[in-house]
């Protein structure tokens, strides 16, 4: 673990400074160290830094000492620290603007991977949610998919572990550090997971699951994948919060109908009545609402219509620009330069480059999409 690694970690831990700002900070000095080093008059003309931020970076290096401790407990935990430059950071959750900046990570299966699913519901699940549970999951079989979902008690364990069963990877995202398993119940499964998959949280070592942690918490669930299936919801609780955060981000959901007299269903049935969610009754539900259904057949249709641009006909630079308009319909220049990583001061003339060749189109506001 390197010395940026010290700095990545360090400028999270610094009061004032979250999530957004930090990509911010870095879009602009170029790296973490970069941040720390550069003088506090280039600091204070980067929009969105204030006098607390200031004052943070100014007088936090003894932060760093806190950074050095934290690295050498994940090497000692065998945690991976993924920060949102890392080549192993979730490239779908890196789309987000909330996004943790760093995620630590237990395992040995790819964030990455081709298709995604999470899986949540309520912890109170009937035996008609966990049968159905069990079936979606065996059926994803088909399409070697990850699976993702929270550890919590109810569908989210059963998730997990009908994924071991059918030998799927699956990846428990965790309210707390990893140094501890919660519940202490699921350590089994937990350990278990490990074999084909893994554990993930934003949060460090020493964090107890403390229930402000579970709508962020949330957010990387419904962020890193490519659906969120709701099995079983009532009408209030963190399911549906879940289903919300997926919503803001124009991410596909999908809902289990249940009885009308349900009160675990309520939920479900009320985001599918809404339009909210998708209905969800078979695997071929899921596999035309992503196009699962067309990926072996010559359309052009793709929801994303992500072979239209090849990457040899681009700079890898420009192709990064592409990638991101692929998955967000619009973006502003600002959040297109943190994306990409790409310093704002060249992305201007990039983008211009890709107007010129008939590829984007500017629009009000600053924001950029595809032609």
């Amino acid at each position: 673990m390197g010395e940026e690694l010290v700095y990545e970690v360090g400028i999270g831990l610094l009061p004032g400074i979250g999530n957004y700002l930090t990509r911010t900070l870095i879009s602009y000095c170029g790296s973490a160290k970069q941040v720390w080093h550069s003088p506090p008059g280039k600091i204070e003309k980067i929009p969105g830094i204030g006098p607390t931020a200031l004052n943070s970076l100014k007088h936090g290096k003894s932060v760093l000492k806190q950074a050095e401790i934290i690295l050498a407990q994940a090497q000692k935990e065998e945690v991976q620290l993924l920060f949102y430059t890392h080549k192993n950071y979730p490239d779908r959750l890196k789309q987000i603007a909330d996004a943790p900046t760093l995620l630590y990570y237990k395992g040995n299966c790819r964030l990455n991977q081709r298709k995604i699913v999470s899986i949540v519901g309520t912890r109170k699940c009937t035996p008609y949610g966990k049968e159905i549970t069990e079936q979606i999951v065996k059926d994803l079989t088909k399409h070697q998919a990850l699976i993702v979902s929270g550890l919590a008690y109810g569908i989210d364990i059963a998730a997990h572990r009908a994924a071991t069963q059918y030998n799927l990877p699956t990846v428990g995202v965790m309210a707390n550090g990893l140094d501890t398993i919660y519940p202490a119940v699921h350590r089994k499964i937990a350990e278990k997971m490990l074999d084909n998959g893994g554990l993930l949280s934003e949060n460090t070592f020493g964090t107890k699951p403390d229930a402000h942690f579970f709508p962020a918490r949330n957010r990387i669930i419904a962020g890193m994948a490519d659906v969120t299936i709701i099995v079983e919801s009532a009408i209030k609780g963190g399911t549906l919060i879940t289903a919300d955060i997926a919503h803001s981000y124009n991410k596909d959901i999908m809902a289990v109908p249940g009885a009308i007299t349900s009160p675990v269903s309520a939920g479900c049935n009320y985001l599918i009545k809404s339009l909210k969610a998708a209905v969800y009754t078979e695997l071929k539900d899921l596999e035309e609402l992503l196009n699962w259904d067309l990926e072996n057949g010559n359309s052009s249709t793709s929801k994303h219509d992500l072979h239209k641009y090849q990457a040899e006909d681009f700079t890898p630079e420009e192709f990064k620009i592409i990638r991101v308009l692929q998955e967000i319909k619009e973006e502003q220049i600002d959040t297109l330069s943190w994306k990409t990583q790409i310093p704002i001061n060249q992305i201007s003339s990039l983008l211009l480059g890709l107007e010129f060749k008939g590829v984007v189109k500017a629009l009000p506001g600053k924001k950029f999409s595809l032609i």
